[in-house]
């Protein structure tokens, strides 16, 4: 993960008035000063995963984070990104939520510099918006 970075819990339940609600991974980061919420998806990202994340973290912050922490930061690890739901939800313009891709093998060098390419175009199409 990542210098600061300290296991909080897996399967991390919070239960409110809406019903119990399990978080994959938690984490926090005692440099940064801030929970990271992580949520494993074995499938391309949805809608329905990004505002789950977006609940998660709002959820976080008001019934965990303490005076002095940083707001909560929330990863959605996916087998599938899509540019068009970076570009059209939540997760375009916010400084909290995250998608990226994961891969369960170690990929070719010509997949990695594709993948690299694809990236920095998708970046860069970003920062013209």
């Amino acid at each position: 993960m990542g210098k600061g970075f300290a296991f909080v819990g897996r399967q991390q339940h919070i239960r409110t008035d809406m019903g119990d609600f399990y978080i994959d991974l938690v984490f926090y980061n005692y440099i940064l000063k801030n929970f990271f919420l992580i949520d494993l998806k074995t499938s391309q990202i949805t809608h329905q995963d990004v505002g789950q994340m977006d609940m998660y973290v709002r959820m976080y912050d008001k019934l965990k984070r303490t005076e002095g922490d940083n707001p909560t930061i929330g990863l959605l690890l996916c087998s599938e990104t899509s540019e068009d739901m970076a570009q059209y939800s939540v997760l375009h313009g916010s400084e909290q939520l995250f998608q990226a891709k994961y891969l369960t093998y170690l990929p070719s060098k010509e997949d990695l510099r594709r993948e690299i390419e694809l990236q920095k175009q998708f970046f860069l199409e970003q920062q013209n918006d």
